[in-house]
């Protein structure tokens, strides 16, 4: 099993302290989450399945794939993720090029998580439809396959429309792993179709189960079920070690754990964690 970090559930100030302690720990990975911009409108901040605003106006955002760059300069083993990144907001020029830039700074380590969104005040506020963001987003990733790989790359799309262009340099990574993020249909089918591996919302092993059931139907339908695929799983509540091999069982390959309640414990129980399950590098 692969252990990996929330970033956003701590403060800002140690998100550097604690990705090099997750780097000479033996965390696999860290994960930023994105947006883009907060309206002060909150009329279309609820958040799926509750009455309450998901967002606060004045909550600081960062340029994720940029300040994982940072990270990458600071650490040697740890991948450097988007859990999850807005993509279809983008033109994938701005958005393959961002990717492209991270795996060549950290030599390869960058994970592409990618999500349509649920806040449509960022897209309201961007000029873009909200209605179309599953469509864009399925788009945009087709194109920067096509842009990480290929020599020259015409598209004449739905969304998107250009002539043929040159894009270098290319990710170090053969295929750089796009995984898609979401527990809707849409979501699943996304991940399975067209992605290499998915994320789940914070799960518990019983609330995962049928995902990932179905999640392994849509990618047998596909005729993708000998694919590498990557099932990541935000794990929160982990009852100790003897809950991993469960885990295991269900096909999950990555485990984003938070075993902290606080950001000033955050550090001490990364490290108490990393030997209670004995990681290394």
């Amino acid at each position: 099993m692969k252990f990996g970090v929330p970033l956003g559930l701590v403060h800002p100030g140690i998100w550097r302290e604690l990705t090099v302690k997750a780097d000479r720990l033996g965390f696999e990975s860290v994960w930023l989450p994105e947006h883009l911009v907060f309206a002060t409108d909150l009329s279309t901040a609820k958040y799926p399945g509750t009455q309450e605003p998901g967002i606060k106006p004045e909550t600081p955002l960062f340029d994720a794939p940029a300040y994982l760059c940072a990270l990458a300069a600071v650490t040697e083993h740890v991948r450097l993720g988007t859990a999850v990144y807005l993509y279809g907001l983008r033109h994938p020029f701005v958005a393959a090029r961002a990717f492209a830039t991270l795996d060549q700074i950290s030599g390869g380590r960058a994970i592409v998580g990618v999500g349509s969104g649920w806040y449509e005040g960022e897209w309201i506020a961007a000029g873009v439809d909200f209605t179309t963001r599953g469509r864009r987003l399925d788009e945009a990733i087709d194109v920067s396959r096509r842009l990480w790989t290929e020599t020259a790359v015409e598209h004449h799309g739905e969304f998107f429309d250009f002539p043929e262009v040159a894009f270098e340099p290319k990710p170090v990574q053969a295929r750089l792993p796009v995984v898609a993020g979401g527990e809707s249909g849409a979501a699943l089918r996304r991940a399975a179709t067209r992605c290499d591996g998915w994320i789940s919302m914070p799960q518990t092993l019983d609330g995962a189960r049928p995902q990932i059931e179905r999640l392994n139907e849509l990618r047998k339908a596909a005729g993708r079920e000998d694919e590498p695929f990557e099932i990541t799983v935000h794990a929160y509540e982990l009852s100790g070690p003897g809950e991993v091999a469960e885990w295991e069982r269900l096909g999950v390959d990555r485990l984003i754990v938070r075993p902290w309640k606080r950001t000033r414990e955050a550090a001490e129980r990364l490290a108490a964690f990393a030997a209670d399950y004995g990681l290394s590098i």
